[in-house]
C-alpha cells in the first residue's frame, strides 16, 4: 500500500464548503516510513487543506509494531508511535489534535487485561478502545486489502468475553468486515449489548472480485441489515471508506480523482439509508484516509460530507461531523 498520490490528486480542486464547520475526524491511519509514504507530515498537510478540522481518532492499522518482545504486546508499539506523534503535532502549533487513540488486541487471547494496561499507559491519555477487526476477504486474491480474520471469528466464546470485557473497561470495540459478515456481526451486537460497538465502513459492501457488477443485488438485503442491526442501540457506525478499491466504485482507476458531486451522485443512497436507521446521533463522518485518499482528496472528501447533508438540520449536522465522535471516544 502506497499512497504517494498528490500529482495525480491535484488534478481536481474544489473550495472548500463552508470552511468554519468543526470537524473532529473520528477515522485516521498514520504509516510511517517512507515506502507506505502517510506519516505526520502527510497528515497534517490533510489536516490542514481548507476544513476546520480540531480533532482525529487514530485507528490501529498495523503500523509501528514493536520488533521484539512478546507478541500481544507487539501492538504497543503502534500506540506509542502514534502518542509520540501526537505530541510532536501539538508542539509544532498544529490546529488538529490527535486526542484519541483504537489499538489493537487480540480480544480472544488470554493476555487481554496486560494488553489494555499497556495501551493506557502507553497513550498518554488518549487510549479509547480496540479494533479487532472481524474482516475475513473471501477470496483473498480479489481484495486489495485484504482482511484475515479466522472464519467465524464473531461467534467465538472467547473473542466474545473480550468484546465484553472492553465495555467492562470503558472501551469501545470498533470493527471492520464486508457485507456477507453482516449477519454475523448482528449476532455478536445482540450477544453483547454492555460494550458499545462501532461499525466502520459501512460494513463494507463489495464491489470486485466476484462482487463486480453485483452492487443493486448487494443493497437490498444490506439495507435489510443495517436496519436490524440498528434495532441495537450498543452500536453506532462511522459513515466512510465507500471510496476503498475493494468498494468497486473505480475512483482509483480513472485518469483524474473523483469530484464531491460525483462522490454525493455515486454514495449517497448508502449515507441516507444509514441516516434513516441509525438517526445522526448514532452516526459520524470519518474520512478513512489515507485508504480512501486512493480515490480522492481530503478536502473533496468532506466536501461530499457537507453538500450529502446541506438541508438537514444544524444539529444533525453538528452531531454528524463532531458530536457523535465526541460522545462515543468522550473527547
Amino acid at each position: 500500500m502506497v499512497f504517494r498520490n498528490d500529482d495525480w490528486l491535484s488534478q481536481v480542486r474544489e473550495d472548500v464548503v463552508e470552511p468554519d464547520r468543526e470537524i473532529v475526524d473520528p477515522h485516521h491511519h498514520l504509516w510511517p516510513g517512507e515506502q507506505m509514504g502517510y506519516d505526520l507530515p502527510e497528515f497534517l498537510a490533510d489536516m490542514g487543506a481548507g476544513h476546520r478540522v480540531v480533532e482525529t481518532v487514530f485507528m490501529e492499522c498495523g503500523s509501528a509494531y514493536r520488533e521484539d518482545g512478546a507478541d500481544h504486546l507487539k501492538p504497543i508499539g503502534e500506540t506509542e508511535y502514534v502518542a509520540a506523534a501526537a505530541d510532536q503535532a501539538a508542539a509544532q502549533g498544529a490546529v488538529t489534535r490527535i486526542s484519541a487513540i483504537v489499538g489493537r488486541a487480540d480480544l480472544a487471547g488470554p493476555h487481554l487485561d496486560e494488553v489494555l494496561d499497556a495501551h493506557t499507559g502507553a497513550a498518554g491519555g488518549r487510549f479509547r478502545g480496540i479494533r479487532h477487526a472481524g474482516a475475513r476477504a473471501e477470496p483473498a486474491e480479489a481484495f486489495r486489502i485484504k482482511g484475515d480474520a479466522p472464519e467465524g471469528l464473531y461467534g467465538m466464546d472467547a473473542f466474545r468475553k473480550g468484546v465484553a470485557r472492553l465495555g467492562e473497561r470503558g472501551l469501545t470495540y470498533d470493527t471492520w468486515h464486508y457485507h456477507y459478515q453482516n449477519e454475523d456481526f448482528l449476532d455478536l451486537a445482540r450477544a453483547v449489548p454492555s460494550t458499545t460497538m462501532v461499525l466502520d465502513h459501512f460494513g463494507t459492501p463489495v464491489g470486485i472480485g466476484p462482487y463486480a457488477g453485483q452492487r443493486e443485488a448487494i443493497f437490498g438485503p444490506w439495507k435489510d441489515h443495517m436496519a436490524a442491526i440498528a434495532e441495537c442501540p450498543n452500536v453506532v457506525a462511522k459513515l466512510g471508506g465507500l471510496a476503498m478499491p475493494d468498494n468497486g466504485f473505480g475512483w482509483d482507476t480513472r485518469d483524474t480523482p473523483a469530484t464531491s458531486d460525483e462522490i454525493v451522485e455515486a454514495h449517497a443512497p448508502w449515507y441516507t439509508h444509514m441516516l434513516d436507521c441509525f438517526g445522526a446521533d448514532r452516526c459520524m463522518f470519518e474520512s478513512n484516509f489515507p485508504v480512501d485518499r486512493w480515490s480522492m482528496s481530503y478536502t473533496v472528501y468532506w466536501n461530499a460530507m457537507k453538500k450529502l447533508v446541506a438541508d438537514r438540520p444544524e444539529a444533525e449536522k453538528a452531531a454528524l461531523f463532531a458530536g457523535t465522535a465526541r460522545r462515543t471516544y468522550r473527547l
